[in-house]
Parts: C-alpha cells; structure tokens; sequence
C-alpha cells in the first residue's frame, strides 16, 4: 500500500505544480486576482504531497519494506536505524525525491513569509518555481521512481554504500540540496522580474535574503563533505578536485558573486542585468552538478547514477532552463537602465572587480571539470585535468580576490578620494607586509613553493586589520563601548556579518596554508610493539583484534600517541567488513586539536602479523571547516538585519491590493 500512496502522492503533487506553473502567470497578465491568489496554495498543496511521498518512503525503510525495490537495493534488516534514515537520500532516487521535497519547501517558504512583495510579483516568482518542479517531477515518475514494486520481494536486502553508513553523510546531502535548490529561488526572482520587466532596488531586496540563505546551506554543505572526506576516505585530504566537488564549487562561487551583486544593485539601483545573469547561472550550475551526478558521464566516489537516459532527460531539462531563460534575458537585458554611476575609485568598482574574478574561478574550473569528458565526446583522446592545474589557477586568481576584499568595506559608495583611502589602508598594509617578513625568518620554508607561506599569513593578515580598520572608520563619530552593539542592535548587521565572513575566509586560507606546507605523511610497515616518529609525536603500536559491529566485521588497530614521554591520546583505526555488500571500508582515527590533527589509517595486513600504515600530522587543518562555519555564520547574521525581515514593510493584504490594482491599470 505504501508504494501506491506515495506514487500517488507524487502525481498529485505534479498536477499542483502545472497548475502552479500556468493559471497564477496568466493572472499576473490579466489582472485576475483570483487566479493570482491560487499562488500561495498551489505552493502549499505540492509542499504537502511532496512531504507526504518522502514520510512515506522513510516508512518504507524503517518497516524492511522490501516490496520497494528502493528499499531493498539500499538497506536490510541489520543496518542501524540512522543509516535506514539516511538510506532514503543515500541512492539516486531517494536523493531526487528529497531534491523535489526541498524545492517544494522553498516554494511554501516564499509563498508563506514574502508578505511585502506585491502579489503580482509574487504569482511570477511561484509560477517560475512551479516550472522548474514540473522538471522535476517529471524525471522522477518517467525515469527513476522511488516506490517502484517488487515481486515476490526479497527476504532480506542489499546494502547501503558502506561509503555512506556515516554520520557525517547522513547530514551533508540535506545541506547541500538545500543549497543547490535555494538558489532556484534566486533564479525565480531573476525570471519574473525580467517578465515583469521591473528591475529595481526593491526586486534586490526581496532577493537578497533568500540567495544569502541559500548560500549559507551549500557553504555548510560543502564544508562537511570536505570535512568527510577527509576522516572517512582514509586518504587525509580535504579536498580532491573531483568533479562532482568541483559541481558544488561552481554555484557556490557563482552565488557568492550573486550576493555582492545583489547589494549593489539593492545600494545603488546598478549592476541590475549582471545580478540577474550571475542568478541564472548561479541555478544553471546547480542543475549542471545534478546532470554530472546523475548521468553517468563521469566516475565519482559521490556520483549517484550510471544511466545514459536518466542523463538525457537531465541534458534536455538543463537546455530548456539555460536555453529560456537566456533567450529571456537577451530580449529584456536591453531595456534595464544602468542604474547609479560611479567612479573608477568607489566601492561599486571594487564589487564588480570582485565577482570578474569569482566568475574567472568558475569558469576556470568548468573548463578543468568539463574538458576531459569535451576530449573523450570529440575522440580527441584522453586528459587528466587534476591537482596541480586547478592549484595553479587558484593561487593565480585568489590574492587578487583577497586584497579586494580587504579594500572593498574601506571604500566609499559612488566616488571615493585616493588620499582618503591611502591613509585606511595604511596600516593594514604595513601589518600585512610585517607578518609576511617575520614568516620568512621565523618559519621553515619546506618546499620550491616556499613563497605560498608568506603569501598566505600575509593575506590572513591583511583580511583581519583591513576589517578591523573598517569597523573602526564605520564607529569613528561613535565613542561609546557599547557603539558595536547598538549598531548590530539597529542596521549594522548586513555590515557585520560581511565582517564574520570574510575573517572566516582569512581563517581558512591560514588552514590552507598551514596544512599544504607543514603536513607531515608516513607510509610505514609497523608491527606490535613498534613505534614510529611524525613531527615529534611517537605512534606506538599495540596490535590489531577483531571487533564485531551491528553490520559488520572490523579488524581494530590501537595505536597510542606520546609528546616526548607523556601520552596523549590512544587511537583505534578500523578496517571494516559489511556482512551484506562484503565490501571493505578503512575508518581512520584523529586525534583532533585545534591546531594540529593527528590521523592514523589501517592499511592491509602483511606476513608476520606486520600491517601498513599511514600515519599523519595535520597542522591546523580544522581551521578549514571553522573558517567555513565564521562564513556561514557571517549570513547568518547578515539576513538577520531589520532590512531583509519579511514581517517589515507593507502587510501582505496591503501588498496584494497594491499588486493587484497596479496590474489592473496597466
């Protein structure tokens, strides 16, 4: 019964959302408020069923439902209930049903706290969101079903990916999809603003919080698949450039560009056509990291699917997205005003500077991402585009990206005086070039790229005074020790959480840094009673034993760490063995510190009862992830203030009446 209730749940949801799709845009034409007013629930209705479907197929999983073939391909009896949970988005299916459910989310968000956009406005937002559910919806009931039945169904299942059975992955999927589908949000903004022809400083108010939001789950998405990769793959890298890493990366920057966008064009009425190209690209990369994942073109520890038609349907969906909305913004984009002007020296400059240069980062890695599959499509032969090309390209790019961000907060809006703007940076230029000297003769210079060292703590230190400096200019009238305060208190909250978020990019280049330059790696053949030395820590090897766990069969090594004579910590590396997939997984041991990691990974067991092993020391890697949570955080505070609160402004009947007459007039 279950799988016929949720299938039929997804049809329903379906025809809400072609509905939703048609009857609120044409009342948005025709001045018919009622068809207008069907927007909000429209929105609601596939909310519902959405919401229903997946309760439904997480009832599935917790009940061994293996009539599902979902359901069965991805768990059995023995798999701990947390895993049977993350089981429902483990697979391609779950994970498109959960994709559907968060844009269905999205949609009753907007539908439920947009009570000061106009209602005219608001049934072109809904009617846009509602287009892109009907894609997919549509994927999901032709190609990839998730209560398609079995018979006779099995007695027991298969497996979820041990790669998957891990806290970390039970989390990171919702957050990313949260992201990627926020910004569908941002996208429909873009779309009915250019149906509407009105692009103004009002539509980039609207926008901003949501693409912010947005933002701050992809960025807390990718932070923890980073962070995943790097304690369960065994490896002890954080980032691999592989391609679907790269797919979040790119509308992640995309969006990062999009939101500085969003401020001038809020701030000063310009940059109106750049801000809504960077929305439309920020959605087209996120539904580009979906074919990638999907389609089977590429291999990837992350990647979900292998079906060439799946792939397809995914191709044709993604050329209608990019292929209409472009044909629109090419028809419209001429009309749009410039906007405020401004002079070479202004803070509007240094905006536009700021996202070339994250738009040059995404193209860049597009290129690298895409061109081995472009070679192998052509019968050019085969390239790897792999760590040393996209390093090279950010070390090239990201300086620039620095400094402007350091300069940016301390220039004026419209025009700003060289002499002005000299005597702010001053000291945090001397500070900047003072860390980078004391770098050089205070710190081992390890490698031929030694110069990366001072080049990276100079910039940590140049983001940290230019913003200390900035908040100083921002208080300078304001002598109270409580001036941050009332500010943070009234409209200096949007000022703030730029702040937090660029000292959070200071943070994690220091990470970078530290931990490309002074990371130490071992490869050793040990057995027990052995000890082995990694940046003046001894790793003493006690043995190996066998443990048994709810679904597995583990061989536990037991190491313990000492700093010179005292012990500090007892690490318990494991190789795991899944009774249902036989499929053999490493799970590392950290000891974790705030300025230092210390890692072992379990290797294969030789003759003799010796073992290989790989031990780590990984300096300062954890400010990577802190640094990504000060960004996100920085969002956070930044949609917090009294601008971008939904409840400010007209009342939602106040708004709708007004929507409703300026469309009956026109």
């Amino acid at each position: 019964m279950i799988p016929e209730l949720g299938h039929f749940a997804l049809i329903l949801a379906l025809g809400l959302a072609l509905i939703q799709a048609i009857l609120p845009l044409a009342g948005s034409y025709t001045g018919n408020l009622a068809w207008m007013s069907t927007a909000r629930p429209l929105a609601w209705g596939q909310f519902v069923f959405t919401a229903i479907a997946f309760a439904l197929l997480l009832l599935a999983f917790l009940t061994d439902d293996f009539s599902v073939v979902y359901v069965a391909s991805n768990s059995n009896t023995l798999m701990p209930t947390i895993y049977k949970v993350s089981a429902v988005w483990g697979a391609h299916e779950g994970s498109l049903l959960l994709w559907a459910g968060f844009l269905a989310a999205w949609g009753a968000a907007v539908a439920g706290l947009s009570r000061n956009i106009p209602l005219q406005v608001l049934a072109r937002i809904l009617a846009v969101m509602g287009m892109v559910g009907i894609g997919f919806l549509l994927f999901m009931l032709l190609t990839s079903n998730p209560f398609e039945r079995i018979f006779p169904p099995p007695l027991e299942g298969r497996d979820l990916n041990p790669l998957l059975q891990d806290p970390g992955l039970a989390i990171h999927p919702p957050l990313l999809y949260m992201g990627y589908v926020g910004f569908s949000v941002a996208f429909a903004f873009a779309i009915a603003a250019l149906l509407g022809g009105k692009l103004d400083a009002a539509w980039a108010r609207w926008s901003r919080p949501w693409t912010t939001t947005a933002w701050i789950f992809l960025t807390l998405g990718i932070a923890l698949g980073s962070w995943w990769a790097y304690y369960e793959l065994g490896w002890g890298g954080w980032w691999f450039w592989d391609p679907v890493e790269n797919a979040s990366l790119m509308p992640w920057l995309a969006g990062t560009a999009l939101m500085h966008s969003l401020a001038v064009t809020e701030k000063r009425g310009a940059f109106k056509s750049w801000t809504v190209l960077l929305a439309i690209t920020a959605f087209s990369l996120s539904l580009l990291g979906t074919f990638l994942v999907r389609s089977g073109v590429l291999t990837s520890v992350h990647a979900f699917a292998t079906d060439p038609a799946r792939g397809t349907f995914i191709l044709i969906f993604l050329c209608i997205v990019i292929g209409g909305s472009l044909a629109l913004y090419a028809w419209r984009a001429p009309a749009v005003s410039g906007g405020g002007r401004f002079d070479l020296l202004s803070r509007e400059s240094f905006l536009l500077a700021n996202n070339l240069l994250l738009t040059l980062l995404t193209a860049l890695i597009l290129l690298g991402t895409l061109a081995p599959l472009i070679y192998e499509a052509m019968a050019w032969g085969k390239i790897s585009v792999g760590f040393p090309w996209f390093n090279t390209m950010f070390v090239a790019v990201t300086p620039f990206l620095a400094l402007l961000m350091g300069i940016g907060p301390m220039t004026r809006w419209k025009q700003d005086e060289p002499g002005r703007l000299a005597r702010e940076l001053r000291v945090p230029f001397i500070l900047t070039g003072a860390a980078s000297l004391l770098t050089v003769f205070l710190m081992p210079l390890l490698s031929l790229d030694w110069y990366l060292v001072p080049l990276g703590i100079g910039l940590a230190v140049w983001l940290l005074t230019a913003h200390i400096q900035a908040i100083r200019e921002r208080l300078r009238h304001k002598n109270s020790p409580s001036a941050i305060l009332r500010d943070l208190a009234t409209n200096g909250r949007s000022f703030y959480g730029m702040i937090l978020a660029h000292l959070g990019v200071a943070m994690f280049v220091v990470g970078v840094t530290m931990v490309a330059n002074y990371g130490q790696e071992k490869d050793v053949r040990m057995s027990p009673g052995d000890s082995q030395e990694v940046a003046g820590y001894r790793f003493l090897f006690h043995g190996v034993r066998t443990q048994r766990g709810p679904n597995y069969m583990a061989m536990r090594g037991h190491f313990q760490i000492f700093d010179g004579e005292k012990p500090i910590a007892d690490l318990w590396p494991e190789k795991r063995n899944y009774f249902a997939s036989q499929k053999p997984m490493t799970e590392a041991s950290i000891d974790w510190g705030f300025t230092r990691d210390l890692y072992v990974s379990l290797g294969e067991p030789l003759e003799d009862g010796d073992w290989a092993l790989r031990l780590y020391y990984k300096p300062y890697v954890r400010w990577i992830w802190l640094g990504a949570v000060l960004m996100a955080l920085g969002g956070l505070l930044a949609i917090t203030d009294r601008r971008y609160r939904l409840a400010r402004g007209l009342t939602r009947a106040s708004a709708d009446v007004a929507g409703a007459t300026a469309t009956a007039r026109s």
